[in-house]
């Protein structure tokens, strides 16, 4: 529950910003960037500090070396969250980080289906609710990236 609640506490903070004033905020995919640039510096810095042995046991029985991929997967979101801050590699970032959702959804399903939940937003349906909303956030990235750079439609009729 936690990374959503970062997620959206930075994003409306950053939002707020923007409407009060700060220029460079004003457009909200750049507040969204800093709400996921937040949340997955959080879950990133938990794969290897305070829940790095939960989350190894998250890691399907099928899959080899569960601790590596762990620290891959913190890696990888560590560097994302960073990526995300800098326009132009941010669509790359999110696209990077909705791929390593999705792959890393599996490992929410054999911890729900395996009691090995630790509260209740870890249950597999409020997990997966949290997923599609952290997938909305990163997909909009990218959306928002493409249709600015597209550019204006041209009006056919």
């Amino acid at each position: 529950m936690a990374p959503l609640i970062i997620l959206i506490v930075v994003t409306l903070g950053l939002l707020a910003a923007g409407a009060a004033g700060v220029r460079a905020l004003k457009p909200w995919p750049v507040a969204v960037r800093g709400g996921l640039a937040a949340m997955f510096t959080a879950t990133g810095v938990a794969h290897f500090v305070g829940m790095r042995a939960e989350l190894i046991a998250m890691v399907p029985p099928a899959l080899p070396a569960p601790g590596l991929l762990v620290t891959v997967t913190g890696v990888l979101e560590l560097l994302g969250a960073a990526a995300l801050l800098w326009h132009r590699t941010a669509p790359w970032a999110a696209g990077g980080l909705s791929v390593l959702l999705v792959a890393m959804f599996p490992a929410n399903v054999y911890a729900a289906a395996n009691g090995l939940a630790i509260s209740t937003g870890d249950q597999l349906a409020p997990r997966t609710a949290m997923q599609v909303v952290f997938l909305a956030a990163t997909l909009s990235v990218v959306v928002a990236h493409l249709r600015t750079r597209r550019g204006p439609r041209a009006r056919v009729g």
